[in-house]
């Protein structure tokens, strides 16, 4: 009985709040968010290098992201969101490369699904001092490395398939 008890009050996962819950996938109420998919020329080769990054709280590689900002648009904000969270700067397209979808757990535990639109941005300059820097690991990998460490199929496809516009 002891465990019957124990399992009630232990935090339900992504999945059982979501298929407790299944009105909020289907309700149209995905949130908007915005990214930087951050790259470079590798000078030797005609390839290119996508900086990733940990999240904060898993520590899992993403790239950065983060809400729309008031003023700014959606590009803006996406290059805003890279230098507080990796330190870089550089050149950002307007237009998304393409967008992608995950479930975010808000501080309060909610679980909200998300659409990301992804915004091209090849870095120029990369700046030692950063809001977040010590709060996160910064990499410069390939695509297919970069692919092989986000979660998301959706990225994983779109980094995979980036070509630089």
């Amino acid at each position: 009985m002891k465990n019957d008890r124990h399992e009630k009050h232990r935090p339900k996962t992504l999945l059982q709040q979501l298929a407790s819950r299944p009105d909020k996938l289907f309700s149209g109420a995905f949130r908007q968010q915005v990214a930087a998919l951050c790259f470079r020329p590798v000078p030797e080769t005609k390839e290119i290098e996508i900086l990733v990054i940990t999240s904060r709280d898993s520590g899992r590689w993403v790239i950065p992201k983060g809400w729309p900002m008031k003023g700014k648009s959606l590009s803006q904000a996406a290059a805003i969101e890279a230098l507080q969270e990796a330190g870089v700067r550089g050149k950002v397209r307007k237009r998304p490369v393409g967008n992608y979808t995950y479930l975010k757990m808000l501080d309060d535990g909610q679980v909200v699904p998300c659409i990301v639109d992804v915004f091209q941005m090849e870095v120029s300059e990369i700046v030692q001092r950063f809001k977040e820097k010590g709060e996160r690991q910064v990499a410069w990998v390939t695509r297919a490395e970069a692919a092989r460490r986000l979660r998301e199929i959706e990225l994983k496809s779109l980094v995979i398939d980036f070509s630089p516009r």
